[in-house]
């Protein structure tokens, strides 16, 4: 091989060994702006959420109604028990009756979606732990508000338990049996306003109990 064909090949092969590495380095940065947008759609979709009141007059698609659902199933609870049920109501007569179950709930009259989160005492811890049933519903009721909001749906928690004229007005007009207890009305639509979220942050919230470093 002569010396203008070992210089040819010597670019080759340096020209392959860059674009290798040039894929390399993109691949680790896109990996590393992938992680860093995933931490940030997910804080940011945490902090935009904001109670919606107001709603377009269209309706919720019904894949998006299971996306929440899952959502909220995905919750932690105590023991796994799971002790929660959902009533999800798109007929216009229920949601006006609904309306007037709950003082609160008057932007029921408007929207074309609720999905009323009720604890289910069949499936409660025995015993002293019964109310965990409280914190389990909870946090899936926050992971439907978070879901909602990051699908451009806009929703408000309307409280029901601990008020016993709301739950007996609540489980009146949806025939609920006895062991489900309503925990609130998540209503639901297409954003027909567009509050600023407010910043809850407060320093004064916290205390630390941190380690003492020795010197």
């Amino acid at each position: 091989m002569n010396l203008q064909n070992k210089s040819i090949v010597l670019n080759v092969v340096l020209a392959i060994a860059v674009v290798v590495l040039g894929v390399r380095l993109v691949s680790g940065v896109e990996d590393s702006v992938e992680s860093q947008t995933q931490e940030q759609v997910v804080l940011n979709n945490i902090a935009t959420r904001t109670s919606i009141r107001d709603y377009e007059a269209r309706p919720v698609e019904k894949e998006k109604v299971e996306k929440m659902l899952r959502a909220a199933m995905a919750a932690p609870t105590a023991m796994n028990k799971q002790p929660w049920h959902f009533v999800v109501v798109d007929q216009r007569s229920v949601l006006d009756s609904l309306a007037g179950a709950n003082p609160y709930a008057k932007m029921l009259l408007k929207a074309p979606l609720a999905i009323v989160v009720c604890g289910d005492m069949d499936k409660t811890i025995e015993g002293g732990g019964r109310d965990f049933w409280i914190q389990d519903a909870s946090a899936a009721t926050e992971n439907l508000l978070l879901a909602a909001h990051a699908m451009g749906l806009g929703a408000v928690w309307t409280g029901a338990y601990p008020s016993e004229d709301r739950c007996k007005a609540i489980g009146a007009t949806l025939s609920l049996p006895d062991n489900l207890i309503p925990l609130n009305m998540v209503v639901i639509g297409y954003p027909a306003e567009h509050p600023q979220p407010k910043d809850k942050f407060k320093e004064e919230n916290i205390t630390f109990k941190s380690k003492k470093v020795k010197k």
